[in-house]
C-alpha cells in the first residue's frame, strides 16, 4: 500500500512559447499531505477462481472516484508503459481510493501514476530494480509533472514542468503551517488558460521569492494563469479574496486550477462554512 500525495504550485510563471506548441514555465512544486491510497495485488493469488481477467484491472472508489474507462487511467497506462520493457506478471489488480480532487491543479492523477510505477518496482514478486532516476524517466512519459511524484520532494521545475531540481533548503518550508484547500465545482480548460496568456519572464523568479519570508509572497509570488482564468470565471477570484479576508498569509490558485490553497498560521476551522458549495480540506503540514 502506498499513499500518493497531492502537490501545490508555489508561484507559476509562463515564460516562453515553444516551437512545439507547448510553453516553458517556472514553478515550485510542493507536496502536501492530501493523499489517495493505492495498492496492487496478484489476481491469481487473491482470486484463483476468477477467469477472463484482463492483464491489469483497476478498482477505484472513494469520494473523488471518477467513472471512466480503466485504460484511460494513468495507473493503468503506467502498467502498460513498464510492460513494454519488462515481463510483468499477468493479472494484476490495482485498488485505488481517490481523495485528491481531479481537474484541480493538484496533480492527483500524476501522483497515482508515479505511485503505480513505484509499487511495481518494489513489489516482492516483481522487483524491477529501477533507480529513482529511471522511474522518473518512465513517469515523465505519462505527464510533465509525473516525475515529481516519484520522490515527492519540493523542487524547482522548468521546461514544460518536466525539468526538476530538488533543493534541500525547500524541505520543510511550510512545516507547522496549516494549508486550506478549496475546490469549487468549476472545470478549467488548461488549453484555454494557456491560450489566453502572453508569456513573459517575471521580475523575480518564483524560486527566489519562495526563499523569502512567507509574509512577502502576497506581493511578489504570482500564478500567471489567474488573470485569464479569473476573466472567464470571476467567481474564482472571490475564493482567493475570501481566503485573504480570513487571515491567510498567502493564497493562490494551484496550477491552472480550479483548486485554491491558503496558508495559515492558525487552524482555519470555519473554511467549510465560508465555502459551503466547495470541497474543502484542512491540512497540517
Amino acid at each position: 500500500m502506498t499513499y500518493p500525495c497531492a502537490k501545490i504550485n508555489l508561484g507559476l510563471n509562463v515564460v516562453a512559447r515553444r516551437s512545439d506548441g507547448y510553453h516553458d514555465l517556472e514553478t515550485v512544486f510542493y507536496p502536501i499531505p492530501l493523499c489517495d491510497e493505492l495498492d496492487v495485488m496478484l489476481v491469481y493469488e487473491e482470486f484463483p477462481d476468477f477467469s477472463n481477467w484482463r492483464p491489469v484491472h483497476l478498482k477505484m472508489w472513494g469520494d473523488e472516484a471518477v467513472d471512466c474507462p480503466a485504460d484511460e487511467n494513468l495507473v493503468v497506462k503506467a502498467y502498460y508503459l513498464l510492460k513494454k520493457d519488462f515481463p510483468l506478471l499477468p493479472e494484476l489488480m490495482f485498488q485505488l481510493k481517490k481523495q485528491i480532487p481531479s481537474q484541480a491543479g493538484l496533480g492527483g492523477g500524476s501522483s497515482d501514476a508515479a505511485a503505480a510505477i513505484r509499487l511495481l518496482n518494489e513489489h516482492p514478486r516483481i522487483r524491477l530494480g529501477l533507480s529513482n532516476e529511471q522511474m522518473e524517466r518512465y513517469a515523465a512519459q505519462l505527464g510533465a509533472d509525473c516525475a515529481f511524484f516519484i520522490q515527492s520532494k519540493p523542487c524547482f521545475a522548468t521546461g514544460i514542468g518536466d525539468q526538476m531540481t530538488i533543493f534541500d533548503d525547500l524541505q520543510g518550508l511550510l512545516d507547522g503551517f496549516f494549508i486550506a484547500i478549496v475546490k469549487p465545482d468549476v472545470a478549467v480548460s488548461t488549453r484555454e488558460a494557456y491560450a489566453a496568456i502572453t508569456p513573459k519572464k517575471p521580475e523575480k523568479c518564483c524560486l527566489d521569492v519562495v526563499r523569502q519570508p512567507i509574509e512577502t509572497w502576497r506581493d511578489e509570488l504570482t500564478n500567471d494563469f489567474e488573470l485569464s482564468v479569473f476573466t472567464k470565471h470571476p467567481e474564482l477570484a472571490d475564493i482567493k479574496r475570501k481566503l485573504y479576508e480570513n487571515n491567510a498569509i498567502y493564497a493562490q490558485m494551484s496550477g491552472s486550477g480550479s483548486a485554491f490553497f491558503g496558508i495559515f498560521k492558525e487552524n482555519p476551522t470555519e473554511i467549510d462554512k465560508i465555502f459551503p458549495n466547495c470541497k474543502t480540506f484542512i491540512l497540517k503540514n
